[in-house]
């Protein structure tokens, strides 16, 4: 019998009984680690309004009254450009406040109000961002889950929308109303380039199909209550109704490139922002804006305009909301058979009889069928 001193050495005691048991569970010690994190990953308690709301009140790390307050102007590489009274200062994130996890994709946006605080050399150091009145966002384009910002502190959301080049888009269109009122903005549909449909259509029919998409687009939403300013910036007209939807309010300028978003602000602002031509081959605008920016206007009032985007997708839509959007669907809808229509392809529903017998606009229909089907793909990675 071996004495106590030459017995061989403990091993580390291990929970598993057996091979069978290590193979199914594994090592708790090596798993629990990972598992905890994992299981941390995925939860989505902390992005919920009443969390935040609590983390909001309990990480109070300053007194905001000891800050000054500015105003985000813009953002470029250099860093956040924030108004303070009449001096613009420039800014960067406070550590603490970079470190916080958000649903948001970037933490600052253009209109935000801020509270800062001032280095040695002058620079700013955001340390709080105010509580948002109104917000435009949509969903990042590549992987969906996260809410990308592009203005806050605003009233109202100008789409400027093309005919010819590039062409009407109504489904872009009504991707940006929901927005809009989603965001709690007022949307406002700017028709530019209304002068390309006066050339002769007689030796071009693709001319004489977006001047009938035209009439009927101006119809159709005009019909469902939103607004809609026909415009040319060539002839000027429609630019006196713009300014006058514009006075004393806060805009932000949204739309595809190449539609005349920056000659439309040149007019407003007096500003000289560079203006972009069209591709030929994909008929499609370059891209002048490459950030967002708040700008005043002499008659009263804000406006920003913001960099022109391919696709847009708006952020934490479900189906049952994009019904309500589509106040002329939602009233049809009371007289479905079944409560839970989907109005997309259901027997007996008094939506597809409306569309059918020209009651409801094929373009809103087109655009709702096509925001119902691409819902449920909204946040998975492309």
């Amino acid at each position: 019998m071996k004495k106590k001193s030459e017995q061989e050495p403990k091993l580390p005691k291990r929970w598993v009984k057996c091979s069978t048991e290590e193979e199914y569970f594994g090592d708790e010690r090596k798993s629990s680690k990972a598992e905890r994190k994992r299981v941390k990953a995925k939860d989505r308690s902390k992005y919920k309004k009443t969390d935040v709301k609590k983390q909001e009140q309990q990480v109070q790390v300053f007194d905001p009254k000891a800050l000054e307050r500015g105003r985000v102007l813009s953002i470029a590489s250099q860093g956040i450009y924030v108004q303070v009274g009449e001096e613009i200062i420039l800014c960067t994130l406070r550590g603490l406040l970079k470190k916080d996890k958000t649903q948001f994709k970037n933490l600052v946006t253009v209109g935000d109000f801020v509270f800062l605080e001032r280095d040695i050399g002058g620079h700013g150091l955001i340390a709080q961002v105010e509580t948002r009145r109104t917000v435009l966002s949509r969903a990042e384009n590549l992987s969906r889950r996260k809410e990308q910002l592009i203005a806050s502190n605003i009233d109202q959301v100008i789409i400027v929308v093309s005919v010819v080049s590039p062409p009407l888009k109504p489904s872009l269109v009504d991707r940006y109303i929901i927005a809009a009122q989603k965001g709690g903005m007022e949307p406002v549909v700017v028709v530019n380039k209304i002068d390309l449909l006066e050339t002769s259509t007689e030796s071009d029919p693709t001319l004489e199909e977006e001047k009938q998409l035209y009439i009927a687009f101006l119809k159709a939403y005009q019909e469902a209550g939103i607004r809609v300013i026909p415009l040319s910036a060539v002839t000027k007209e429609g630019l006196e109704d713009l300014k006058l939807a514009m006075k004393d309010k806060a805009s932000v300028f949204s739309g595809q490139s190449g539609v005349g978003k920056s000659s439309l602000i040149n007019m407003m602002t007096g500003k000289n922002l560079r203006v972009g031509g069209m591709v030929d081959k994909t008929n499609k605008g370059t891209h002048t804006t490459t950030t967002a920016q708040l700008l005043p206007l002499e008659f009263g009032g804000w406006c920003i305009d913001t960099p022109g985007i391919k696709s847009f997708g708006v952020w934490h839509l479900d189906q049952e909301e994009i019904k309500a959007y589509f106040p002329e669907i939602f009233e049809y809808g009371r007289n479905c058979r079944y409560p839970d229509c989907s109005h997309l392809s259901e027997e007996s529903c008094a939506v597809i009889k409306a569309v059918e017998e020209g009651k409801i606009s094929i373009l809103r229909y087109t655009s709702y069928f096509a925001l119902m089907e691409s819902v449920a793909n909204a946040h998975f990675r492309r």
